[in-house]
């Protein structure tokens, strides 16, 4: 059975920061995802414990969200102590010796890493980006908004709403404008994307957007196949 102390308290707060962890390729917490198999705290000192739906995961994404969760966890007031191992990957043993050591990726495959995973990480952050972007847009032509006039909408444009909300945080962590009147299409660097650019930078969107959400769909089902007893 999955050990998870979600009890009020500080076991409470460590299930939250875990929910704050995202797999960088599917853009959803770990915690939906079913990745986290325990999670408990005792005196301070937490234990968690990661597991993916095959052996073969990329270990560059693994190691992003072993580390993201130890970050985590050690932020939560009140933990003083925290260990976290990914289990049943062919590449736990490096993972979680190096996020342990804080040796960084390059330190934990020294044989096999060309370079640390901040540009990866950006990578998806902007595929996240797309994927929301598309979500608020389809928010809004739900609403009566029409395609060409998708240029001119500014953030205070879009209703208060899960999408917005999604869209304003992937907008910040990628450093991208987010006061109400910033335009909701912009470049990868904020700056403005030309209206009769819009339908096909949405079509792109969307590409993202349903190869993510079926990626997200195929993980949780490979993982359900692999912890069926878990399943739930």
């Amino acid at each position: 059975m999955t050990a998870i102390d979600a009890r009020a308290g500080l076991g409470a707060q460590v299930w939250a920061a875990l929910a704050t962890v995202r797999d960088p390729e599917l853009d959803q917490p770990v915690t939906d995802l079913g990745f986290v198999s325990v999670a408990e705290v005792e005196d301070g000192r937490a234990r968690v414990r990661l597991r993916l739906p095959t052996y073969f995961c990329a270990p560059n994404f693994a190691y992003l969200m072993v580390a993201d969760a130890r970050d985590a966890v050690l932020d939560v007031p009140g933990v003083s102590e925290v260990d976290v191992q990914l289990v049943d990957h062919f590449a736990a043993e490096e993972i979680n010796e190096g996020v342990a050591a804080a040796a960084g990726f390059t330190g934990s495959f020294p044989a096999q890493a060309t370079g640390e995973l901040d540009e990866l990480r950006v990578t998806f952050r902007r595929k996240a980006h797309l994927a929301c972007l598309e979500r608020a847009c389809q928010k809004l032509i739900a609403g009566g908004w029409h395609i060409e006039e998708l240029a001119h909408v500014q953030l205070s444009d879009l209703p208060d709403s899960p999408e917005r909300a999604s869209l304003v945080r992937r907008r910040a962590e990628l450093g991208l404008p987010t006061d109400d009147g910033a335009r909701l299409f912009t470049d990868d660097d904020g700056g403005p994307v030309e209206a009769g650019s819009v339908a096909g930078r949405l079509r792109f969107a969307k590409a993202v957007r349903v190869s993510v959400d079926g990626n997200a769909a195929f993980c949780q089902g490979l993982l359900r196949t692999r912890y069926p007893e878990e399943a739930s």
